[in-house]
């Protein structure tokens, strides 16, 4: 495959956007080590994750506008904020 490359910078401010709120939505700390913590994780990941699918099969299915898909997204990140106790590494810290 001999393709040029593309890069964000090279896109629309639409798909730029939107693949911003893609990786926004799905890129979250991971859980502390509580059952808790790793219940709230794989929901928030799931519901997250739902939407973002949802987004993608109306721009790529339906055609709709990759801006206002980019803003839906993002609004629904923000309504499902994380909500339990990221892991942390102490390295050993006492």
């Amino acid at each position: 495959m001999n393709a040029l490359p593309v890069r964000a910078g090279s896109l629309p401010e639409a798909a730029v956007a939107l693949l911003r709120a893609l990786h926004d939505a799905l890129d979250l700390p991971l859980p502390g080590l509580t059952d808790a913590d790793e219940r709230a994780y794989h929901l928030l990941l799931h519901d997250r994750a739902s939407r973002a699918r949802i987004i993608l099969e109306c721009v790529l299915v339906n055609d709709h506008d990759l801006g206002p898909a980019a803003e839906r997204l993002t609004a629904w990140t923000a309504e499902g904020p994380v909500t339990y106790t990221p892991w942390t590494d102490d390295r050993g810290a006492a």
